[in-house]
């Protein structure tokens, strides 16, 4: 859901004012991805985007952000109808301004409107940009360009709508889970696309690259969302430590004197031993580790140390606890 919160901020104040220029910006962002490297080769990543990619094989003289109007407007009329004020102004504007920059953007890239209706790569910026040759450098790069636009959209607390408010209105009418139902929507546009590009279904001419374009299809969507969840989460993932020594006493001592960091003691019983001890539970971030690892070998080398990764750590020292309904990558 989207975080309106934000939106209630004083009109006047910087922060504002910067999360709507970032909403813009990512939108353009994600558009110039569309305009320039998903669209002219036919790839359909899901979305409305997608589903206007495959009309527009159809219907050719229909802007493919032209489709996405048709799509959005009724998706967002009916998500305003059934959620109310949990479905943010943000979010709105968004799905409204990047449909219409993408059509402007495609008739000032290519020369005429018999170009604009065909979206020939070697007829973009005069043949400049035609990577026709390489299909798979082209949609990682149209992948990654279009996952940080979202990304930036995303980190603002508000969505491009589309499959979003589907997969929304399947988990509050069909009880299905919203990632999956985003899932479904966007296999069926997928599906759509290898039957009407990849295989000429409808318009009697198979695509270029045919069953193929489907492909890359697939990995421009799982590209974007580790974009988007890279954007939302970061890289660097926190270590989450176990730790079992007879040394507890000067393992405190470096956890909080040198390291700087606090513990928990977990109350545990040795199976072989059956013995009664307290396991240290530790969180470090990734560039911690060896060091504590090498200090915990010259401490007690019999020690017995198990690390696992910590998806996202909340509280003192790392993050801070998100605010309700704040928008996370997975």
């Amino acid at each position: 859901m989207v975080n309106t919160k934000a939106l209630l901020e004083p009109m006047g104040s910087w922060s504002w004012w910067r999360s709507w220029i970032l909403i813009f910006v990512g939108c353009s962002i994600m558009g110039a991805g569309f305009v320039f490297f998903i669209n002219p080769y036919n790839f359909v990543p899901g979305g409305v985007y997608g589903a206007g990619i495959v009309l527009h094989n159809i219907f050719p003289s229909i802007q493919i952000g032209t489709f996405g109007y048709m799509f959005d407007v009724p998706l967002m009329i009916t998500a305003v109808l059934v959620f109310g004020g949990q479905f943010g102004a943000r979010t709105v504007l968004a799905a409204l301004y990047t449909p219409g920059f993408m059509n402007i953007l495609t008739r000032l890239v290519y020369p005429n409107e018999e170009a604009v209706h065909s979206l020939d790569p070697a007829l973009l910026l005069g043949g400049r940009l035609d990577l026709s040759g390489d299909m798979l450098l082209t949609c990682i790069i149209g992948a990654v360009v279009v996952g940080v636009g979202q990304g930036l959209v995303v980190r603002q607390q508000a969505t491009t709508g589309g499959t979003d408010i589907v997969g929304m209105l399947l988990q509050k009418f069909a009880g299905i889970k919203f990632s999956t139902g985003i899932l479904l929507a966007d296999g069926v546009v997928v599906l759509s696309g290898l039957l009407v590009i990849g295989f000429g279904l409808g318009t009697g001419d198979a695509g270029q690259g045919g069953w193929m374009l489907t492909l890359y299809s697939l990995i421009t969507i799982y590209i974007t969302s580790r974009v988007v969840a890279y954007m939302l989460d970061g890289a660097s993932y926190d270590k989450l430590l176990f730790i079992n020594s007879t040394r507890q006493e000067e393992l405190r001592r470096f956890i909080i004197e040198d390291l700087d960091r606090s513990a928990t003691y977990i109350k545990a019983t040795g199976m072989y031993s059956g013995r009664d001890n307290d396991m240290i539970f530790l969180v470090v971030s990734r560039k911690e580790v060896h060091h504590v690892l090498g200090k915990i070998r010259d401490i007690d080398p019999r020690a017995f140390s198990v690390v696992t990764d910590a998806y996202d750590t909340y509280g003192e020292g790392f993050k801070p606890f998100p605010d309700k309904g704040t928008i996370h990558a997975e």
